[in-house]
C-alpha cells in the first residue's frame, strides 16, 4: 500500500522518556516505522550507541539535542552527531547566524568523513511548551510569537540551515515564506482524542500536514498506548 508507506515516512516516533531496554522491543513491534527521535533523556541515559543501534536496525534518526552554544562548540557537536549517522539534527536558531553557519559546515564535514549523506539541520524557533502570554512575561520578548518565529526561521535560512522545528500552528505561515525543500518538522502532534500533555500549541496529524508540515513528531500517544502498533497505524490512517 504506497499510501501507507508515504504516511509512515512522515511520522517520527519520539522515544523520549523511555528506558533504553524498551527501545529495541518497541521499534521491532512497529514494522512500518521509518523515523525515530532520540532526545535528551534517552541520549543521556543510553549514550551515542543508541543512535548507532537504531541506524543498524534500518531506522532514520532525528537527533534532537537542541544544540545552543558558542560557534566552535556547536560545530564540534554537529560534526560528531553527523558522524554517528543522524539525518536530522536540531540547533537553536537563537544561537545566531555565526554559530548556525559553523554548525552546518561541520555537520557536512562529519558526514563526509564517515562516508554518509549530509544531514539536515533543523533550527528550533520557539519550544511548543511556551504559550504567548508566558513567553512575553517570563522572557520579556515583546515581539509576538507569530512574528518572532518567522524571524528566527529566516535567520536560520540565511545561515544555510535546511529546515526548522516549529509548532504546528506556525507551519502554514512558515511554509508560505519557506517553500519545499525547506523541511518543517512539527512536534505538538496529538491524534484525534489524545490528551495534550505538556504541549500547548497542538494539531492532529492530518491538520499539520495540510498546513504544510514535512514530518510530524509523535511520542506518548504511541509509546504510552496499550497497543503501540495500533496507535501508530491510526496515526498513519489519519494521514490517508
Amino acid at each position: 500500500m504506497p499510501g501507507a508507506v508515504e504516511s509512515a515516512d512522515r511520522i517520527i516516533l519520539a522515544l523520549d522518556g523511555m528506558e533504553p531496554d524498551r527501545v529495541a522491543p518497541l521499534v521491532a513491534a512497529l514494522p512500518d516505522l521509518r523515523w525515530v527521535k532520540v532526545g535528551l533523556e534517552l541520549f543521556v541515559s543510553a549514550g551515542p550507541s543508541v543512535v548507532r543501534e537504531l541506524r543498524q536496525a534500518g531506522l532514520q534518526v532525528f537527533l534532537d539535542l537542541k544544540f545552543h552554544d558558542i560557534p566552535a562548540t556547536m560545530a564540534g557537536a554537529c560534526r560528531r552527531a553527523a558522524a554517528l549517522g543522524a539525518q536530522l539534527i536540531t540547533v537553536h536558531a537563537a544561537a545566531g547566524r555565526e554559530a548556525l553557519s559553523a554548525a552546518q559546515a561541520a555537520a557536512c564535514q562529519g558526514a563526509a568523513e564517515t562516508g554518509q549523506c549530509p544531514p539536515c539541520l533543523l533550527a528550533v524557533t520557539v519550544l511548543t511548551s511556551w504559550d504567548p502570554s508566558r513567553f512575553r512575561l517570563e522572557l520579556a520578548v515583546q515581539e509576538p510569537l507569530q512574528h518572532y518565529v518567522p524571524r528566527l526561521a529566516a535567520l536560520a535560512t540565511e545561515a544555510g540551515i535546511g529546515g526548522a522545528v516549529c509548532s504546528p500552528l506556525e507551519v502554514a505561515a512558515l511554509r508560505q515564506s519557506h517553500p519545499e525543500p525547506f523541511v518543517l518538522v512539527t512536534p505538538g502532534i496529538r491524534p484525534a482524542g489524545a490528551a495534550p500533555g505538556d504541549q500547548r500549541r497542538t494539531m492532529t496529524p492530518g491538520q499539520a500536514v495540510a498546513a504544510g508540515a514535512s514530518r510530524l513528531v509523535v511520542g506518548r500517544p504511541i509509546t504510552a498506548a496499550p497497543d503501540p502498533a495500533a496507535a501508530f497505524a491510526a496515526c498513519c490512517a489519519e494521514l490517508g
